[in-house]
């Protein structure tokens, strides 16, 4: 899912998704997230580049001319222009809020929901595009699937939409399942099995 969003990074984001529609409308605006898409996870994943867009001891003047010769001919002219504006009012350090933000706009407008899902062995394709289909059934949207792996899960799925996590994992049913040893004993299990293993029936 993506970054926290604040009211500036929000106000950024509207106005480069207002200037992607009117530089070429869906195409651009899709065009403009990948990039940006590509520069945050740069920065996510690079500790120098990150330091070189957030550190405040970097006249912005030095960073505006390095930011033209990294990212020239990598990224579309008016991402690099955006960017250069965000330089110029010290509002780097916001870069992954207002990715977060854009990717949002574009998600409302046509229709989409981002959906984190994490199971406890990586999906193949055809497991992802039924995961999908039925998001897609359930929630009458497009869903945006970022897939994610923790072993911790033994077993099953969590979905997290937005602020709603919906957690169907082992994991997790043995944790209910350890505290309802612990507050009805194990005679109450072995008298009512149904009660704690029916979910994942």
């Amino acid at each position: 899912m993506p970054t926290h969003t604040d009211t500036l990074a929000n106000i950024y984001a509207r106005s480069l998704f207002e200037l992607c529609e009117e530089a070429g409308g869906r195409d651009k605006i899709h065009e403009v997230a990948e990039e940006l898409e590509q520069v945050c996870e740069l920065a996510r994943s690079d500790p120098k580049f990150r330091m070189f867009l957030n550190s405040p001891l970097l006249e912005p003047a030095a960073r505006g001319e390095s930011l033209k010769v990294i990212l020239s001919n990598r990224i579309t002219d008016l991402l690099l222009r955006f960017m250069l504006v965000l330089n110029d009012n010290k509002r780097l350090s916001h870069l992954q809020m207002i990715e977060a933000a854009f990717l949002q706009l574009v998600h409302e407008h046509w229709g989409r929901v981002e959906v984190d899902v994490t199971t406890a062995q990586p999906m193949d394709s055809a497991t992802k595009e039924a995961v999908t289909k039925q998001l897609h059934d359930v929630l009458g949207k497009e869903p945006v699937v970022h897939a994610h792996v923790d072993a911790d899960l033994i077993g099953g799925v969590t979905l997290r939409i937005g602020d709603q996590l919906i957690d169907g994992s082992v994991a997790t049913q043995l944790r209910k399942l350890e505290q309802e040893l612990q507050h009805s004993g194990s005679h109450e299990i072995r008298e009512h099995p149904e009660r704690f293993l029916g979910e994942s029936a």
